[in-house]
């Protein structure tokens, strides 16, 4: 079953210039990938809300990296004329079929990893984490540690006895984490009270989870916040990130299976993912939960893209 297609140029449009000044004019679109030292990043789209389905939420989240990409495509280009920016397609599901899309997934991002390239995975809802995890799991050595970073109001550690869903990523990965006797690490900045039950809370507490609530993740509290995710770093040897849009306040993000007023800013989001980046550990980051079906004049899209634009040009 073909559950990936080659990327759209067609996606990709914005204002012309001659000197490459805007995104659409530097990226290449291609699935051929060829192993080499320049510095590389990859968008890789996951165009799947199955998950959310399951997970009873709003569905819409299927066509969110096809909205980022329209907006990312029209921002300016700083990167160094040497750094190259691929779009090299999109996972999709088929006939529901939501694990098939997050093995595709994973080998993708193994394969990207193994050729010296930067995944940037575009959601789609947040089963894209499992798919993600697995394929950064079988990329790097065995003996290297894998620290999680997520941005999100809900901690998705919900049991996936009934199946899997988009609130059981982490869950899952947790799961694994004990069969195969290795560590669960995971940070979790901006959970709220409000978007998780008790028993969410104390399976977070049972798996050691690190947990950064809405109420302290502010920039009042910046410099705590920023202790706390370099001791999460430093005990790990790579990180992946993954930013669940509903995490942030639907001031900001109306286009989200999940919205609510009371998620965190931007700016504070920013400064966190500049720690992160800064550490030489991250290797991969996804974003999940774009649903242009509630957008409001493309103001989520262009959040998403800004978040992008903002880690290729300072990774």
């Amino acid at each position: 079953m073909n559950n990936f297609k080659k990327p759209e140029s067609s996606l990709w449009k914005g204002r012309s210039s001659q000197e490459k000044l805007y995104l659409h004019e530097k990226v290449i679109c291609t699935d051929k990938l060829q192993k080499g030292h320049l510095k590389t990043f990859a968008i890789l789209s996951y165009a799947c809300d199955e998950g959310v389905k399951r997970n009873q939420g709003r569905v819409g989240a299927v066509t969110g990296p096809e909205a980022i990409i329209r907006q990312l495509a029209k921002m300016p280009n700083h990167l160094k004329k040497e750094t190259q920016l691929l779009d090299v397609g999109t996972v999709f599901c088929v006939d529901n079929d939501m694990e098939l899309a997050q093995q595709t997934l994973a080998n993708k991002v193994t394969t990207l990893l193994e050729n010296n390239t930067f995944p940037i995975i575009l959601g789609g809802g947040h089963d894209i984490a499992y798919g993600h995890y697995n394929g950064i799991l079988n990329a790097v050595e065995k003996h290297k540690t894998i620290g999680i970073i997520n941005f999100d109001a809900h901690f998705d550690l919900r049991a996936n006895t009934n199946g899997n869903n988009s609130g059981t990523p982490f869950y899952q990965i947790a799961k694994d984490c004990k069969a195969n006797h290795t560590t669960f690490n995971y940070l979790c900045l901006g959970i709220r009270d409000d978007a998780n039950d008790a028993s969410l809370f104390k399976t977070a507490k049972e798996l050691g989870v690190t947990v950064i609530k809405n109420e302290e993740f502010n920039l009042h509290q910046s410099k705590k916040i920023q202790k706390q995710i370099s001791t999460f770093i430093n005990s790990v040897d790579v990180v992946y990130t993954t930013i669940d849009l509903d995490g942030f306040s639907s001031a900001y993000v109306a286009g989200v299976s999940a919205a609510s007023p009371m998620g965190f800013s931007p700016d504070i989001a920013l400064q966190c993912l500049k720690t992160i980046i800064k550490s030489g550990k991250l290797i991969s980051l996804d974003i999940a939960e774009m649903n242009p079906t509630y957008d409001i004049d493309n103001q989520t899209a262009k959040l998403a893209a800004s978040l992008v634009h903002n880690l290729i040009h300072t990774a």
